[in-house]
């Protein structure tokens, strides 16, 4: 697990994919669509994750700001490592960075192996999001 507090409140994290220069209003958007499709408020999340390229990426930044936790990325093996728990895999984000897929396996990467997807990805334009959380009892 990455260095992310877990507690009673804090046990969901939303991972982020987006190409690059996205405008932080789309994903943004999205991250609420997501959090309301889920069930769960902003206050839940522990983190927002995603793909170390887009560790600059102000899309990104800005979801984590706005929710007051921490960004963590991972590098593309560590998201490959997961493709055997994502709902939605594909060859072609496989094609561009290197995995089968950057919102679920960032999400599921933070938590850890005991991690579960509550939100599988979904979609706008330019960005994907996904939530996945972790029991205390697993934390």
């Amino acid at each position: 697990m990455s260095d992310i507090t877990i507690d009673e409140t804090r046990r969901h994290v939303l991972g982020l994919g987006c190409e690059r220069g996205t405008p932080p209003a789309e994903v943004m958007a999205l991250a609420a669509q997501a959090l309301d499709a889920a069930g769960i408020a902003g206050m839940a999340l522990a983190a927002v994750a995603s793909i170390e390229s887009r560790r600059q990426e102000p899309a990104i930044l800005a979801v984590a700001a706005h929710f007051s936790v921490p960004a963590v990325f991972f590098d593309a093996a560590r998201l490959e490592a997961e493709t055997p728990r994502l709902k939605n895999p594909s060859e072609i984000v496989f094609a561009r960075v290197g995995c089968h897929g950057v919102a679920e396996a960032a999400a599921l990467a933070a938590l850890g192996a005991d991690a579960e997807l509550v939100l599988g990805k979904i979609k706008s334009r330019h960005a994907t999001v996904a939530v996945a959380r972790i029991g205390l009892h697993k934390a």
